[in-house]
C-alpha cells in the first residue's frame, strides 16, 4: 500500500481564495475591509519568517494588514498598552501575538488582554471556554487545519476512532474537542501514554502532535489509517544541510496508511489559511453581517467550509 498524499498546499490555497472572495463581497456590499493586526516581539528567526508570511498573504487575500515589530526588551506594560490600542481600533478585526514571547513577558497576560472578538488565534480563555461548551467560538487555527485535511479524504467523520498524540493548548486540546463535536471517538495521548504503539493500531485516524521527531513508525498504524503529521522538527541531512521533518517516520508510515500529510507542505499551509478566514469570522461577526439560518453553521467545527457563505452575507441586515 501506498499513500497518497494530503496536499495542505493546494487546499490552502482553495481556502484563501474563498477567503479572497469574502473579502471582495464585504467591501462591495458593505465598505468593509477585514484588518489583521500581528505583532512580534524578539528577532526570533522562525518567528519573522511565520510573520512575514501571513502579512504577505493577508495582503494578498484584501486584508488591511498592519505589522508591529518590537524589539525583544520591550516591557510588558508596553506591550499590553498596545493590545489596548488595537483592541480600541475599529478598523482592526483580528489581533495575533505571536509566540514565543521573551521570559520577562507573561505570555497568558497577553494573551488574555486580547479582545475575545478579535482573538483570531482563538486562544483566550473566553474562546476556549465556548468552545469546550459546544458554542459558537474563534477556534484555533492548526486543529482547523487539521479537521480540514481530514474532511478532504473522509466527508463523514462520526464514528471513525482518532488518537491524537499531544495535549498542548494550541493544537491537541482543541482539537480533540473539535473531533469529538464533528462525532469522532477521540482518545488523547501524549509521550508517557501506556502502550501507544498498541492505541495507534486501532485507530481509524492518528495525529501526531508530540513535538518529537519521527515518533509515530510505520508499524504502530493500522492499514488504511489516515495520518495528519503537524510536527516540524528542523534537523540535517547526511551532507548537513537542514531539513524539516514531521513527529511521523514518513516512509515507514505511507506503506501502510491510505493518505498521509507531508512535512512540509501538509498542516503547516493551512494554518496560516485558518488565521485569513478566522479574520474574516471576525469581521463579519463584530458587525453583525452574518445571516445564518443553522445556528450550527457559523461554528468552525461543525461547518468548516465556512466562508460559502456568500448567499447568507447578501440576506444580511
Amino acid at each position: 500500500m501506498n499513500a497518497i498524499r494530503i496536499d495542505g498546499k493546494a487546499i490552502a490555497e482553495d481556502l484563501r481564495a474563498r477567503v479572497a472572495r469574502d473579502v471582495a463581497l464585504l467591501q462591495a456590499e458593505w465598505n468593509v475591509t477585514p484588518g489583521l493586526a500581528v505583532v512580534l516581539v524578539g528577532k526570533d528567526p522562525a518567528s519573522s519568517v511565520y510573520v512575514k508570511t501571513k502579512a504577505r498573504q493577508a495582503q494578498a487575500v484584501g486584508f488591511k494588514s498592519q505589522q508591529f515589530l518590537l524589539p525583544g526588551s520591550v516591557g510588558e506594560a508596553e506591550l499590553l498598552e498596545l493590545i489596548g490600542n488595537l483592541n480600541a481600533d475599529k478598523s482592526i478585526d483580528g489581533i495575533l501575538v505571536q509566540l514565543p514571547l521573551p521570559e520577562h513577558i507573561d505570555r497568558w497576560r497577553v494573551l488574555e488582554a486580547i479582545h475575545p472578538a478579535k482573538d483570531v488565534d482563538g486562544f483566550h480563555p473566553y474562546n476556549v471556554g465556548r468552545l469546550a461548551a459546544g458554542r459558537p467560538a474563534l477556534a484555533p487555527c492548526t486543529p482547523l487545519g487539521v479537521v480540514h485535511l481530514i474532511k478532504s479524504v473522509v466527508s463523514d467523520l462520526s464514528g471513525l476512532d482518532v488518537v491524537v498524540i499531544g495535549r498542548s493548548n494550541i493544537v491537541g486540546k482543541p482539537l480533540a474537542l473539535l473531533l469529538g463535536d464533528a462525532g469522532c471517538t477521540v482518545t488523547g495521548a501524549q509521550l508517557q501514554t501506556r502502550n501507544l504503539p498498541g492505541l495507534c493500531r486501532e485507530a481509524d485516524v492518528v495525529v501526531a502532535a508530540a513535538g518529537c521527531a519521527e515518533l509515530v513508525r510505520g508499524d504502530w498504524l493500522k492499514p488504511g489509517a489516515i495520518v495528519i503529521d503537524v510536527g516540524i522538527n528542523r534537523t540535517t541531512d547526511s551532507t548537513g544541510a537542514a531539513k524539516l521533518i514531521g513527529d511521523v517516520a514518513f516512509v515507514e508510515a505511507s506503506k501502510r496508511a491510505s493518505y498521509i500529510t507531508p512535512v512540509p507542505g501538509g498542516v503547516g499551509p493551512m494554518t496560516v489559511a485558518y488565521l485569513l478566514a478566522n479574520t474574516v469570522n471576525a469581521a463579519v461577526s463584530r458587525r453583525g453581517l452574518s445571516l445564518v439560518k443553522n445556528p450550527e453553521a457559523s461554528r468552525p467545527c461543525s461547518c468548516l467550509h465556512q466562508l460559502d457563505r456568500s448567499a447568507d452575507l447578501q440576506r444580511a441586515t
